[in-house]
């Protein structure tokens, strides 16, 4: 199991498209992911449970993934809910 955080970065926080972008690694990820932040606590299967988070601009979240490979999945998953997304600008 590995533990990592990262800081949303998107100006718009996680909502819809970033959330369908982060579920899809997810699911394609034959082991567990799981996201918390202060909010709660959610897998990265369901992009409800993720939007439900409401992770804004500048939230952090704990990162756990357990399976095959953790390590680079973690670094992926960190680029991901660090990247600022551009659809489209507001």
């Amino acid at each position: 199991m590995v533990k990592t955080k990262a800081v949303v970065q998107n100006e718009a926080g996680i909502h819809c498209r970033p959330s369908a972008v982060l579920v899809t690694e997810g699911c394609a990820y034959e082991g567990e992911i799981h996201v918390e932040a202060q909010t709660g606590t959610c897998s990265l299967k369901s992009a409800l449970e993720l939007i439900m988070l409401g992770l804004e601009k500048g939230t952090e979240v704990t990162i756990t993934v357990s399976g095959p490979d953790e390590e680079t999945e973690a670094k992926r998953l960190v680029h991901l809910f660090e990247t600022h997304f551009d659809f489209p600008p507001l």
